[in-house]
């Protein structure tokens, strides 16, 4: 059984949910990633963060990215997947949400991401294109 752990994109970088959407879009240039995690003050997963949403969700309506916070922006309850899961499941996970990149969680806490690329780079051809098929729907 192949595990989260064993296909997922390790020691994923958070941003403070009290930091600036300028300070995010910072760290997105200098990772060369599209999307962060948002972590509170206690470490813990508190949404994700696209560049997608910098633009859409604040500067195009308005908002100052200078002086709003990414934990703004996070919205419901983050999905994510256990490091302990099999890859499956996570594959799972993606396709209902129809999202790109689940955060990996283990002990409360985020140890890694786990991307269309990652599922490319270590699963079948027929699995990454019907995650692909189901996430663009």
């Amino acid at each position: 059984m192949t595990l989260t752990r064993d296909v997922m994109t390790a020691g994923a970088k958070c941003i403070g949910e009290n930091d600036a959407l300028t300070i995010a879009a910072e760290m997105m240039r200098e990772l060369d990633v599209g999307a962060l995690p948002i972590c509170g003050e206690d470490g813990r997963l508190k949404g994700m963060l696209t560049d997608r949403d910098i633009v859409v969700k604040a500067v195009a309506e308005g908002q100052d990215p200078d002086t709003t916070n990414a934990g703004r922006l996070a919205n419901g309850t983050p999905i994510t997947v256990s490091a302990d899961d099999d890859i499956e499941a996570a594959v799972e996970v993606m396709r209902r949400h129809q999202v790109r990149r689940v955060p990996v969680i283990a002990d409360h806490h985020l140890v890694g991401i786990i991307s269309q690329a990652d599922i490319a780079r270590h699963l079948g051809a027929e699995t990454t294109g019907e995650t692909v098929e189901r996430i663009s729907r």
